[in-house]
């Protein structure tokens, strides 16, 4: 894998903003370098962390978060001029069923919740994607609250679309547990100043890679691949191909 620009995207105030540039593919070039960041939180960002993003390119971007995040940690780039903001909630309607997978004392939580929301939650995914497809000229960055769980889904998903080898989706899924070190260790804080649980909360902030490992798998077995879970979710084939140009360059 060869690198023009960092992967990671040093934003003052905000962690975990990354580059989808560089990685190889079953077609041939490499993914576009300033095209896709994928990111966690830009709630504390800081405001020369706007000039850097905007640096970088940025015009769109997509936040993945619920409503009651957006309301009481907003983004500070949503009405920025020549920004477009799109806040598209991925697990909005999941909060019942993160409670139902907790109780089923699962080997993993996390792939339980990916699961749900690949099948329960495909129209938001859907009309994440298709925003994307449908952005301006200039780089887009999706994230929500780490840039891990609702990010990395979208992100295997656009790497898989342009046809990246598979363990480089699963490596960019895991290096987010090394860039969020200091955002984790604050939410267990917060949880046991809270009087909540801990450990069960610590199962839900992991990154490994089996978890992105089985979740590809229970794509495959259901759809045969990303690119036939795209099309059975309904998302138009314009727009698959609108994806892999911003990916791989038209």
């Amino acid at each position: 894998m060869l690198t023009d620009y960092p992967r990671l995207l040093p934003v003052p105030g905000a962690l975990n903003i990354r580059d989808l540039g560089g990685y190889r593919t079953r077609r041939g070039p490499q993914t576009r370098w300033r095209s896709l960041y994928r990111g966690a939180g830009l709630h504390d960002m800081r405001p020369e962390g706007g000039a850097v993003l905007r640096g970088a390119g940025l015009r769109t971007i997509i936040d993945l978060r619920s409503h009651p995040e957006t309301r009481d940690e907003p983004n500070p780039l949503a009405g920025s001029q020549g920004v477009t903001y799109h806040p598209i909630p991925l697990f909005d309607d999941l909060a019942p069923t993160i409670k139902d997978v907790k109780a089923r004392n699962s080997d993993d939580l996390l792939l339980d919740l990916y699961m749900e929301a690949l099948n329960a939650q495909s129209g938001a995914v859907r009309s994440v994607l298709a925003t994307i497809a449908a952005a301006p000229e200039g780089a887009v960055l999706f994230h929500c609250t780490a840039g891990k769980d609702r990010t990395g889904i979208i992100a295997a998903l656009l790497l898989g679309a342009a046809e990246v080898e598979r363990e480089d989706i699963v490596a960019d899924y895991a290096l987010t547990g090394t860039h969020i070190v200091p955002l984790v260790e604050r939410l267990l804080a917060r949880t046991r100043a809270n009087g909540g649980d801990p450990e069960t909360h610590a199962r839900f902030l992991r990154c490994e890679a089996p978890t992105m490992e089985a979740m590809l798998d229970h794509i495959e077995r259901r759809h045969g691949s990303i690119a036939g879970y795209l099309a059975d979710i309904g998302l138009e084939v314009g727009d698959i191909e609108a994806l892999r140009d911003r990916l791989l360059g038209g």
